[in-house]
C-alpha cells in the first residue's frame, strides 16, 4: 500500500490547477506554468483546495505509478509556487566557471573549455569564479542540468578535485606510501 500516494496535496493560495481530460494535468503559478500527462489509469481528483490521486484497484502496474504520480504533481506545484536550485562547487587550481550570454563555460582541467547552451526554463548564476547555482520551476531538468555540469569532471577520491555538490561528502582515499625498511 502505497502511503505517499494516499496523502493529499493542499493547494496553496495563488496556484491554479486544472485537470483535463486524459489526465493531463496543468498547474499555473507565480513563477510559471507546468503541464504534464500521467497515466490514465488514476484518478485526480481536486476537491475544495485539496488534490487526490485515487487508483481504482491494486494491481501492480497501478499500485507501482500511485505513488510516483502523488510526487511528481506535488513537486509541480511546489515548483510554481518556491521553485527549486542546486548549487555547485569547483575545486581545483585553475578550475572555474563563467557565463558569457547564453552560455556557461568551464574551465575544469582539460585542453579546452567546455561550454553549455542554456536553454529557456532552466537559471544558471555564477557568483564566484568556483560556484555554480542552477534553479528553475521544473525539478527534473534543474537535477538533470546540475547533473550533466557535474558529470564534466567528477570529483576525484584522492585530492577531492573537481565539480562536486555544495554540501557533498567526497569519500577520500589514503595515497601510496613510500616502502618502510
Amino acid at each position: 500500500m502505497s502511503r505517499i500516494g494516499n496523502k493529499t496535496i493542499t493547494i496553496p493560495a495563488g496556484v491554479e490547477v486544472e485537470v483535463k481530460a486524459g489526465n493531463e494535468v496543468t498547474v499555473k503559478g507565480p513563477k510559471g506554468t507546468l503541464t504534464r500527462q500521467f497515466n490514465e489509469l488514476l484518478e485526480i481528483e481536486i476537491n475544495e483546495g485539496e488534490l487526490t490521486v485515487k487508483r481504482p484497484n491494486d494491481t501492480k502496474k497501478v499500485k507501482q505509478i500511485h505513488g510516483t504520480t502523488r510526487s511528481l504533481v506535488f513537486n509541480m506545484i511546489e515548483g510554481v509556487t518556491n521553485g527549486f536550485s542546486k548549487e555547485l562547487e569547483l575545486v581545483g587550481i585553475g578550475y572555474r566557471a563563467s557565463k558569457s550570454g547564453n552560455k556557461l563555460v568551464l574551465n575544469v582541467g582539460y585542453s579546452h573549455p567546455i561550454e553549455f547552451e542554456i536553454e529557456e526554463g532552466v537559471e544558471i548564476e555564477v557568483p564566484k569564479a568556483t560556484e555554480i547555482k542552477v534553479s528553475g520551476i521544473d525539478k527534473q531538468r534543474v537535477g538533470e542540468w546540475a547533473a550533466n555540469i557535474r558529470a564534466t569532471r567528477k570529483p576525484e577520491p584522492y585530492l577531492g578535485k573537481g565539480v562536486k555538490y555544495k554540501n557533498e561528502h567526497i569519500r577520500r582515499k589514503e595515497g601510496k606510501t613510500a616502502a618502510k625498511k
